[in-house]
C-alpha cells in the first residue's frame, strides 16, 4: 500500500466536464440568440462565440486524452476533438479582423 498515489476520481473529473459543457453550451446559446436579434449592434459577439467554441473542445480533448490511457481510438478521439478546436479558432481570427478591421 505504501507508494501508491492517489488518483483522482474519474466520477468528479467528468462531472467537472459535464458543469463546463452546460456553462458554456448556455453561455454560447445566450450569446447566438443575443447576436442574432440584433446582427448589425452586436456582430463584435460572432468571434466570443467562436472562441468559446474553441474553449470547449480544448477542455473536452484534454477530458478525451488524460482518460484514454493507452487506446489508441480515445487517443484519436481527442486529437480530432483538437483539429475541431483549430479549426474554430481559425475561423473566429478570420471574423474578427474582418469584424474589426
Amino acid at each position: 500500500m505504501y507508494g501508491q498515489g492517489k488518483k483522482k476520481n474519474p466520477r468528479s473529473a467528468t462531472l467537472l466536464m459535464d458543469w463546463v459543457h452546460i456553462c458554456i453550451g448556455l453561455l454560447i446559446v445566450i450569446l447566438a440568440v443575443i447576436a442574432f436579434l440584433n446582427p448589425e449592434d452586436n456582430r463584435v459577439l460572432l468571434p466570443v462565440i467562436f472562441l468559446l467554441a474553441v474553449i470547449l473542445n480544448v477542455f473536452t480533448g484534454v477530458h478525451k486524452y488524460r482518460q484514454s490511457g493507452r487506446d489508441r481510438k480515445k487517443k484519436a478521439a481527442a486529437l480530432v476533438q483538437f483539429v475541431l478546436a483549430a479549426v474554430l479558432f481559425a475561423v473566429m481570427a478570420v471574423s474578427a479582423i474582418s469584424i474589426w478591421r
